[in-house]
């Protein structure tokens, strides 16, 4: 099987921050045990560098950076990916003052 492109949307929202989502469904193995490759983005507007990043690349595994720090992430499922990095963007904005 070759990885399938799941999802990819790439959007400045009404606050000019910018909103990367990439989602591949990708062969079980070691690599992805679930099956999922993703890389969730945040970028706040004026900044050069993410302050919300949701990643599995190998061989760290499922794990989110918020505010430069690295923590593990426990992966779900893609749906339940999307509603906690969702939930963090809007934990962002709101102690930004949005």
């Amino acid at each position: 099987m070759k990885a399938v492109l799941l999802l990819k949307q790439k959007l400045t929202d009404v606050d000019g921050d910018i909103l990367e989502l990439v989602i591949w469904k990708v062969p079980l193995g070691t690599k992805h045990p679930k099956g999922v490759r993703y890389r969730l983005v945040f970028i706040p507007q004026g900044h050069d560098h993410p302050a919300l990043l949701y990643d599995n690349h190998h061989p760290k595994g499922p794990h989110k950076h918020n505010h430069g720090v690295e923590s593990a992430y426990t992966f779900i499922d893609v749906s339940q990916l999307i509603e906690d990095f969702q939930r963090d963007v809007a934990h962002w904005k709101k102690g930004r003052g949005d």
